[in-house]
């Protein structure tokens, strides 16, 4: 890799590299064999390394790519065509959220974790162990990663520079497949090894960290957000009783405080600690996500997976970010099967796939890159609309919900204020509210003071003061037989509340 001050520096360029792994991940929902999310999977990936306005510059081919059975792991290799000699092992991170990526790695049980080489084993989590193993055994056409790295050494250069990356799961499996590499005869002799880790959980304990640490490395470094639950875990998990700063917040309420003492136990009598130099990101709590900075466990838990988020590393290190998959934000919300639909959104290119619920669209028209029209195929009840392209799949989101015949589904969209008293007035705005409308602040019913289809006023009932009742909650509007989701843009804090 180059070295001139211009260009990348090896975290921003890992650090893509490991981002640009996500790409595809969500399988479609339709349903697709993983032969086919394979596929695509390489096809986005070849389109993001491609792009020469990333960190990576588009000098990075893909050499070999695996998903393993339940697209549970994946992890590709590439070269970097400028002349540097350098390849890439990379390996994808978790494809859930923050607390079921936790809860996966069972690190309530450890095994042993034995190299060839090592002078005796040392306990990592059962779960890493099993991560490993997937990474280590998958394998396309009968090709597995070191066997696929093997190739592709022994048309190097003298020389060569491997990098081992991964972001969040990707970077705690890792920290034992860099180690595995290491063991390996190479063609041509052993390579430079470095190992870059971004948002990692650690595999396992003072010994493993002690192990890992003790090879030849050309680097080893963990980065990580101070912000971000998931590296915290599992020597540090309680530092996050005293997130997140405020202002803007959201500082951690007692609910919070227990999800966070439930994590912190999982691992038992266990004792995990981190490999690797430590480069430590955004000691100032900056950027934040400024949609959820309420006291609320919702709002919590929405900081932690944008503190997490590839993104937000990327812009901590200075890269720019890697293309996105498409986004819905609105569709027509009621029809009949065979009815065109507008899905407004962005990403939406041609060649793209639309799925209602889990039924496929059998045609689809793309208009701009942000309208398309998709014709309904058969179905019943209240589904989500997902556009899916060679960068991904679109997630689920309340304005992208198609009810066949109807009505159509309410959704608040924003209050004002979002804070006051008992007794002060608030307007609750949102879609499809019918006058019957009843508005609930929290467990409370709030007396409808005046109604409009987009608009309610309502009175502010009295809260529900008690042991675990937060002072702030959702207001929640049901109306045609819908109860409308919790979102942030339907908190509501009350400025006074007695202890119980």
């Amino acid at each position: 890799m180059a070295t001139d001050a211009n260009q990348p520096t090896v975290p921003q360029v890992t650090m893509t590299l490991s981002a640009i792994a996500a790409t595809g991940a969500t399988p479609r929902p339709s349903g697709e064999t993983l032969a086919e999310q394979s596929t695509r999977i390489i096809l986005g990936i070849n389109r993001q390394l491609a792009d020469a306005s990333l960190a990576t510059q588009g000098t990075w081919v893909l050499c070999w790519l695996a998903v393993s059975p339940g697209n549970a792991n994946m992890a590709y290799l590439a070269k970097n065509t400028d002349g540097s000699n350098s390849f890439a092992v990379v390996i994808r991170g978790s494809v859930g959220n923050v607390p079921d990526l936790l809860e996966d790695l069972d690190v309530g049980t450890v095994v042993p974790f034995n190299l060839v080489g090592m002078p005796s084993p040392v306990p990592v989590s059962k779960g890493a162990m099993k991560a490993f193993t997937q990474v280590v055994t998958m394998s396309t056409a009968g090709v597995s990663l070191a066997q696929a790295l093997g190739t592709a050494l022994g048309q190097a250069q003298p020389n060569p520079t491997v990098y081992v990356t991964g972001h969040s799961l990707g970077g705690c499996i890792a920290t034992m497949v860099a180690p595995y590499l290491q063991t390996l005869t190479w063609p041509g002799g052993r390579p430079n090894f470095e190992l870059h880790t971004f948002a990692a959980p650690t595999a396992g304990g003072e010994e493993f960290a002690a192990y890992v640490d003790s090879l030849e490395w050309q680097a080893n470094e963990r980065h990580y957000n101070m912000y971000d639950l998931v590296p915290q875990a599992w020597n540090n998990l309680v530092a996050a009783h005293q997130w997140y700063p405020s202002p803007p917040g959201p500082a951690a309420d007692d609910d919070v405080k227990a999800v966070i003492a439930t994590l912190a136990g999982l691992p038992g009598p266990n004792i995990y600690v981190q490999p690797g130099k430590v480069d430590q990101l955004n000691n100032t709590y900056d950027p934040v996500d400024p949609n959820v900075v309420k006291q609320s466990t919702q709002d919590f838990m929405g900081q932690v997976a944008f503190q997490h988020a590839n993104s937000t590393y990327l812009g901590l290190l200075g890269a720019p970010d890697v293309q996105s998959g498409p986004v819905v934000t609105i569709v027509t919300p009621v029809g009949t099967a065979g009815a065109p639909v507008e899905i407004v959104g962005s990403g939406f290119e041609q060649g793209v796939v639309v799925d209602f619920g889990t039924v496929s669209s059998t045609r689809n028209y793309v208009f701009r890159d942000d309208v398309m029209i998709a014709w309904a195929p058969e179905g019943v009840g209240v589904v989500d609309i997902r556009v899916t392209s060679g960068l991904g799949t679109s997630p689920a989101v309340p304005r992208g919900q198609f009810a066949y015949g109807g009505p159509a589904a309410v959704l608040v969209t924003g209050i004002s204020p979002d804070s006051g008293r008992a007794g002060d007035q608030v307007q609750v705005n949102g879609v499809y509210f019918t006058s019957d409308a009843q508005v609930y602040f929290g467990d409370n019913l709030a007396e409808l003071v005046d109604y409009a289809p987009e608009q309610l006023l309502v009175t502010v009932p009295k809260p529900t003061i008690a042991i675990g009742k937060p002072a702030t909650v959702n207001i929640t509007v049901l109306s045609n037989s819908y109860s409308s989701p919790a979102s942030p843009a339907d908190e509501f804090t009350y400025l006074e509340w007695p202890q119980p």
